[in-house]
């Protein structure tokens, strides 16, 4: 999935959208088979 754009201001917190790209993602990941990455602790392998 494409990232999101930054908000006009980048140094204040909260602007970046990268929160709603992972809302979806999540959504995407409950139901098709076809996973999305979404963060690096979330989609790396599991512990043996």
């Amino acid at each position: 999935m494409a990232q999101p754009k930054k908000q006009s201001s980048p140094r204040k917190t909260g602007l970046r959208r990268s929160h709603l790209r992972l809302k979806l993602a999540r959504a995407v990941n409950r139901t098709s088979p076809v996973k999305v990455k979404t963060t690096k602790n979330e989609t790396g392998k599991k512990a043996a």
